[in-house]
């Protein structure tokens, strides 16, 4: 597929747009103030693939602690401000990588005039972001109801309240809580400027329907080339988000670090238990960093094809398994033996393919 062309931004050490790789964010969910257990949780994300980390910055407190936040995060930090624009400077003088803000919401032109300036001395882009639940009341009384036409418009309007001002250092977020609104939104964006954009479904819900409507919103624009950075919305723990953004990223070849898992659905021919082997083999490869594509296949159907396709997988019998290590059967294993034995070779194979690399 071929990327829409976007301008690059500079996020901490992380360039978001241009050629860059597309990035995955998440939002920590403690109190800014609560600065232990604010970076606890950033390492736990950063130690699962997030990429940029955002903050949300209530009150002068949240804006202080940020100070030793950002100095010991592993990954950039975003102040989350709305209104109050003592708090983005506060913010920025501690060390943020990047502000969400919406400038229209900040106040006076003066404000902002402040707060562009802080920005551009310090070299921190502003991600303006939009939704369907916080249209401004003329642009609703204009369209009626949200529209994919009414966010854009939105959207541009802050976009243009900082072009005005010499600021381009810029990315958008169009989010909706509707999938094909949202998907509309950011393919109308996507013609009519060059900023970097964020992709994700707002309020996507708990994890099993929020995974489907974000993969099937954030997986069809990447899918079309659009998108330079994106964060899964779900009401869960947000590792969870990290995860699934991942995956996204995976199985559109944008994303090669790590395990590529596959396994297939059970059926009448299956005759051990696919099921809980596929779960525990998953659960096993999960913090796994090396780029290698496991299969684990219920019968010889499709298990000797698919294992042709994969470094390493299994492909079960009856009451046991055969391993396959590219393509080829190294030893056959009891069921109740056979995730031991696939981790065993799994181990091997990282092991020699790592000794091979300094050879």
């Amino acid at each position: 597929m071929e990327r829409r062309k976007s301008r690059k931004v500079k996020v901490g050490n992380v360039f978001v747009g241009g050629d860059s790789p597309v990035t995955v964010q998440s939002m920590t969910n403690t109190r800014t103030k609560d600065v232990e257990s604010t970076l606890n949780q950033i390492e736990k994300l950063y130690n699962a693939g997030c990429d940029i980390i955002r903050c949300a910055v209530l009150d002068m407190e949240d804006a202080e602690s940020l100070g030793e936040i950002t100095k010991r995060s592993p990954i950039p930090v975003v102040a989350d401000i709305h209104f109050d624009y003592k708090l983005a400077l506060k913010a920025i003088e501690n060390g943020v990588s990047a502000l969400r803000i919406n400038p229209g919401n900040i106040g006076s032109v003066d404000r902002i005039k402040i707060l562009k300036e802080a920005c551009s001395e310090k070299k921190i882009p502003i991600r303006i972001g939009v939704n369907s639940g916080s249209l401004e009341k003329d642009i609703l009384e204009k369209y009626g109801m949200p529209t994919a036409e009414g966010l854009v418009e939105s959207a541009l309007r802050h976009v243009k309240i900082l072009e005005d001002l010499d600021f381009h250092d810029i990315v958008i977020s169009i989010k909706s809580s509707s999938v094909q609104m949202m998907i509309e939104c950011y393919r109308l964006i996507a013609e009519k400027c060059d900023y970097p954009l964020h992709l994700g479904v707002t309020e996507a819900g708990t994890i099993q329907r929020g995974t489907i409507k974000s993969s099937i919103g954030i997986g069809t624009l990447l899918a079309e080339g659009i998108g330079d950075t994106i964060r899964v919305s779900l009401t869960t723990d947000p590792i969870e988000e990290i995860k699934v953004g991942i995956e996204i990223l995976k199985a559109l070849g944008l994303r090669k670090k790590g395990v590529e898992f596959v396994s297939c659905p059970t059926c009448g021919r299956t005759q051990i238990n696919l099921i809980k082997i596929a779960e525990e083999v998953e659960k096993r490869l999960e913090n796994y960093k090396k780029d290698i594509k496991v299969a684990v296949m219920g019968c010889v159907v499709n298990g000797p094809g698919e294992a042709r396709e994969s470094d390493i997988g299994i492909a079960g019998g009856k009451g046991e398994g055969i391993i396959f290590k590219k393509g080829e059967i190294i030893k056959k294993v009891k069921e109740e033996d056979l995730i031991d034995a696939l981790m065993e070779e799994i181990e091997k194979l990282c092991t020699d393919e790592k000794g091979a690399e300094h050879n």
